[in-house]
């Protein structure tokens, strides 16, 4: 799933730009000393024909791979070898799935007894919020859960932007310890500094080694049009179902949350269907956390200019000074 929404950057550490399509617009807060300082950057919204067609063929790759297998006598032989064993599998399948619903309703997480979000205090929580989801806490203020297939509509959207938001968090704190504490260095180890460098049209060594331009070269439209792709080919595959792999001979025996198998499981850690049912809420609620810690990267990277990282080792050397209400009172200053 692609958006299209407004993604943060910074002039510098004093200035911020927003970016929505092809219009920008900048702000920088005043110094103390009511010094305003203004940035200007050329455009680099261009791509040569060359760029574009190299990243579609790229692209195409995967689908042409998996299409090409499918049609094979490699794919074939794969297809038959796999029905010869699926009537096994959809057999222990069906056993794991009544396991499953026995671990729920024994399970402290699930049900009318699990824990809701106001704890203890007494509130006329949705009726049609019976437990049965993992992370179901009975928040629904806005009754968008009213209809069932809406609510695992929602549910499915929920837990697909909360597995994204947990591996961009990675990909966003990995890179700033590492060169913090000196592991390694990156060119730019500041998650946004990276998207603004290449707004500015930079070439970027990809892991800071030189000449390794896996998509440091090209300009900000390529690497968009490369990024959509790409991320288009997972979310077709999960729309259309766990069955999308079977041409390949490759069965899964979940669902579209938790497809199972050799490739989504290769820890086996659903073996114990008491454990699995406890481990989808344990995602959940770090999927949730990973979801709101964005908010902070995002306001943080508007307020300081800085990581993350580096914003919460400036808070613990000096909490009263380094929180976001004394940036605000800062901010109010100096307009």
């Amino acid at each position: 799933m692609v958006h299209s929404h407004v993604s943060l950057t910074s002039v510098s550490s004093s200035s911020s730009c927003f970016f929505s399509g092809v219009s920008s617009f900048c702000f920088a807060p005043k110094s103390r000393n009511n010094v305003i300082i203004k940035h200007n950057h050329p455009s680099v919204f261009k791509a040569s024909w060359q760029e574009l067609a190299g990243v579609l063929l790229f692209s195409a790759i995967p689908f042409t791979t998996v299409k090409a297998i499918a049609n094979s006598p490699l794919g074939q032989s794969l297809q038959r070898r796999m029905q010869d064993k699926k009537k096994f599998a959809l057999d222990n399948s069906s056993k794991f799935k009544a396991l499953s619903q026995k671990a729920r309703k024994e399970s402290f997480w699930y049900g009318e007894d699990r824990p809701h979000w106001l704890g203890p205090i007494r509130y006329d929580y949705p009726a049609y919020l019976t437990g049965e989801l993992p992370g179901d806490y009975g928040f629904d203020i806005a009754g968008l859960g009213k209809d069932p297939v809406a609510l695992q509509k929602y549910f499915n959207f929920e837990i697909l932007h909360a597995r994204w938001a947990m591996l961009a968090s990675v990909g966003a704190l990995v890179p700033e310890i590492l060169d913090l504490f000196g592991a390694f260095h990156f060119v730019e180890p500041i998650w946004w500094r990276v998207g603004y460098s290449k707004l500015k049209g930079d070439t970027i060594d990809y892991l800071g080694i030189p000449g390794l331009h896996l998509a440091g070269s090209q300009g900000i439209v390529v690497i968009a049009i490369c990024q959509a792709l790409l991320m288009v080919g997972p979310e077709y595959a999960r729309y259309c179902g766990i069955e999308a792999l079977e041409p390949l001979g490759i069965y899964l025996p979940g669902d579209i949350n938790y497809p199972g198998g050799v490739i989504f499981d290769p820890l086996n850690l659903s073996k114990d269907a008491e454990a699995f049912e406890e481990l989808k809420v344990k995602e959940i609620k770090n999927g949730r956390l990973a979801m709101i810690a964005w908010l902070g990267f995002y306001t943080q990277a508007a307020l300081t200019g800085k990581g993350p990282v580096q914003n919460l080792i400036d808070h613990i050397s000096d909490p009263l000074h380094n929180n976001f209400l004394y940036m605000l009172d800062f901010m109010k200053l100096v307009q």
